[in-house]
């Protein structure tokens, strides 16, 4: 476990999503380019498993600044204005450089890209690629960075930052073979997506464990609104294996409805103007409502049914659904599906500039891992475009970052090796310990939050974080890391609950009652660092 493996580079890329390939993209113009995956490039991560869309002003109709206003109402005032301007503005010539890379997205018969409409906003500008909208996305993405010389390092996990006193100078990772290996950036870009497989019910993939906002956090950043962790309305119930599993918003955009066991197009009592097009904060919280009265199915669920569209629209605009169902047993062409709320995304992370830098001199965060774009909730659709516009600008600012010098502090190593070596020695499976955490999680800090929930969910956390954690061999020390980092992340988004007095959005707080609605709200972003961790008033005090 020596760090005799050494890379030299002007920009690291860590993370493989469509945030961190398009970063790489766009850094490779400026000098030599590693991207580091725990998985495979462009195959990891939740971007290819996106099925709803991507938004973007393309029609006179729509403009930016009804976008803007969605945006913001959306992520109940809490999203960062200039962040969400930039958003805005630049996604549809994001999707300009996609269709130019070759990307094959829906069309109208006026030869437009087609858009659907998505919750939370007063204009169709979800484009989609039928249901496969993010592979579609990271195919193209893949084959152009191809076509550049970045390096591609695949099974290799980030374990911690290197930094030279206050700045970040690259990073330890541990190839498939659990040996160390460093890294050495001019600069670094933290692109490593969600952590929402904290909880026990999470449509994220095995590597959505929230490894970079805990190697942020150890690194120093600091990170803002880890509360706001969004439920999407709509994941799978049955069968059990499947629990959890996306089923996209585009049902809903197509016209399904949600009725509950009495048969009962309840959304009307929750949002009877927008109905199952409601934002998604509003329709989890209708749906998990209606199961705690008594008004679900067997499984937990309630009803998505889209029995009564043409089966030629559902064949031709969800065909990916009609397939996962399929193999369920289950053809929505006939018969409804079953869903309830699964944990989705993490709106909070770490705090960036407009030029996606954090707050450490030499690092850089784009797409899940950076707070501030979505604030209190996400409009569904702006997740890709999310990807495609601060990863380009990640890419760009890191990539025009000056040359320097970079001094290696050799007791990082040394301590970084020890701590490897204790996994070696331990005595407690991450196998047997991660199914706890994901529990403690869900029951104490999901959809429906109370200080004493949230405190006891943390006190099980930080208990299961002195696990004494065994690797089997060396293979299996990146688990072993991830499991602490699952923690970590954990820790920060029941710390952050705590802090925020109030209910809005995606956080929901049972045990208190305030006057003030998210537009009145005298809080703004929470905040936590290794230094400090706090809450900041409206106009910026903390």
């Amino acid at each position: 476990m020596r760090a005799d493996d050494c890379v030299d580079c002007h920009v690291l890329v860590i993370g493989s999503g469509g945030a961190g390939v398009r970063a790489a993209i766009e850094a490779s113009g400026y000098g030599d380019v590693v991207i580091v995956s725990k998985t495979i490039v462009g195959k990891g991560g939740c971007t290819p498993m996106a099925e709803g869309g991507y938004n973007a002003v393309l029609r006179e109709q729509d403009s930016c600044g009804i976008h803007f206003e969605d945006t913001m109402k959306g992520g109940a005032f809490l999203n960062d204005p200039s962040l969400v301007e930039i958003l805005v503005k630049e996604s549809a010539d994001r999707m300009a450089d996609l269709i130019h890379w070759g990307a094959v997205f829906d069309f109208t018969e006026d030869n437009e890209i087609a858009q659907r409409p998505f919750g939370g906003q007063r204009f169709p500008r979800t484009c989609y690629a039928g249901d496969r909208t993010g592979h579609e996305m990271m195919t193209t993405l893949i084959d152009h960075l191809s076509s550049t010389p970045v390096v591609q390092m695949n099974e290799v996990a980030v374990i911690d930052l290197i930094k030279d006193g206050d700045a970040v100078i690259g990073a330890i990772a541990l190839d498939e073979k659990g040996e160390m290996v460093m890294i050495k950036a001019d600069s670094t870009i933290l692109a490593t997506g969600g952590g929402t497989r904290i909880f026990d019910i999470s449509t994220n993939s095995a590597s959505g464990t929230g490894d970079g906002f805990a190697i942020g956090y150890r690194a120093g950043a600091e990170l803002i609104d880890m509360e706001m962790v969004q439920f999407h309305p709509t994941g799978a119930v049955y069968p059990y294996d499947a629990r959890g599993r996306l089923v996209t918003e585009a049902v809903r955009g197509e016209g399904g409805i949600l009725k509950n066991m009495l048969g009962e197009r309840f959304m009307t009592k929750y949002d009877p103007e927008r109905m199952e097009l409601s934002t998604r904060d509003v329709v989890a919280r209708a749906i998990a409502t209606e199961v705690l009265n008594g008004r679900g199915t067997k499984n937990g669920g309630v009803y998505l049914d889209v029995t009564h569209l043409p089966r030629e629209q559902i064949e031709a605009k969800l065909p990916v659904m009609l397939e996962q169902f399929l193999k369920f047993g289950v053809d929505i062409r006939n018969e409804p599906m079953e869903v309830a709320p699964t944990a989705h995304h993490v709106m909070g992370g770490l705090r960036i500039t407009p030029r996606c830098e954090s707050t450490l001199r030499g690092l850089f965060a784009c797409g899940e891992v950076a707070g501030g774009v979505h604030g209190a909730n996400r409009l569904g659709g702006n997740a890709l475009a999310d990807t495609q516009v601060f990863g380009k600008r990640a890419g760009e600012a890191a990539g025009k970052a000056e040359k320097r010098t970079k001094r290696i502090d050799e007791q990082q190593i040394v301590g970084e090796h020890e701590h490897l070596i204790r996994f070696l020695e331990g005595s407690v499976s991450p196998a047997a310990v991660t199914g706890d955490l994901q529990r403690a999680m869900w029951n104490g800090a999901g959809i429906f939050r109370n200080a004493t929930d949230l405190r006891a969910a943390l006190a099980k956390v930080m208990h299961l974080a002195r696990s004494d954690i065994r690797a089997a061999s060396a293979r299996n020390l990146p688990e072993c890391c991830t499991f602490q980092n699952m923690c970590l992340t954990a820790t920060l988004v029941c710390k952050s609950a705590l802090l925020r007095p109030e209910s809005r959005g995606a956080h929901v707080r049972t045990d208190i009652c305030h006057a003030w609605d998210a537009q009145t709200s005298p809080f703004s972003h929470t905040y936590i660092s290794k230094s400090h961790e706090g809450i900041m008033r409206r106009g910026g005090t903390a």
